[in-house]
């Protein structure tokens, strides 16, 4: 599993991989089930996860204890809820596992000795982060501008392997739609 990790770094460092096994040692794997929270809202955020394996949900709930999905995320990909791990404050959305996973965590203390003393990681960090925020804000932005089937042949382009991979409710929650409507209109398709 860390070499999953391991390739992730190297690809995104390219040959600057000095230290490279000092920020191996601080990730810790996990092996977590199906339908597990790694974090709930109103709590604080103490690990940031790479994902060797699974698949995880990133939500909130509103009024009526409906789940809005933020985003769905899979393997070699970071996940954790940033402002609550940065700030110590609780957490305001939920991190849940779809399928059983295989992570590889780092607590804060860590997280923050690697980003002081490794340039390479802090350097593999910002990317991520740009990348990160650049995806919300593309799908973000196109989301607003397209209509319930457009975000459906969104996802068939971008996303593909989701729509055999989680429930049509998951992925009706992801696209901001009404589940009957999904499925109503991935029948057309």
């Amino acid at each position: 599993m860390i070499d999953i990790l391991k390739q992730h770094i190297i690809n995104r460092l390219g040959k600057d991989t000095d230290n490279i096994d000092t920020v191996l040692e601080c990730f810790k794997p996990l092996h977590i089930e199906r339908n597990q929270f790694l974090v709930r809202e109103g709590e604080v955020c103490k690990q940031v996860y790479f994902i060797a394996k699974g698949c995880l949900q990133v939500f909130v709930y509103d009024g009526n204890m409906n789940e809005t999905t933020r985003d769905i995320v899979t393997e070699n990909t970071w996940c954790s809820e940033l402002l609550s791990f940065g700030s110590g404050k609780p957490a305001t959305e939920n991190i849940r596992t779809v399928e059983p996973c295989e992570l590889l965590a780092i607590d804060k203390p860590s997280f923050e000795k690697m980003l002081a003393t490794v340039p390479q990681f802090d350097n593999v960090y910002k990317q991520v982060l740009e990348t990160s925020y650049a995806n919300s804000v593309y799908r973000i932005n196109s989301f607003v501008a397209l209509s319930a089937l457009d975000r459906i042949k969104w996802l068939m382009e971008f996303r593909p392997t989701l729509m055999t991979r989680v429930s049509s409710k998951l992925i009706a929650s992801y696209l901001g739609i009404n589940k009957d409507v999904f499925s109503r209109l991935k029948a057309k398709l």
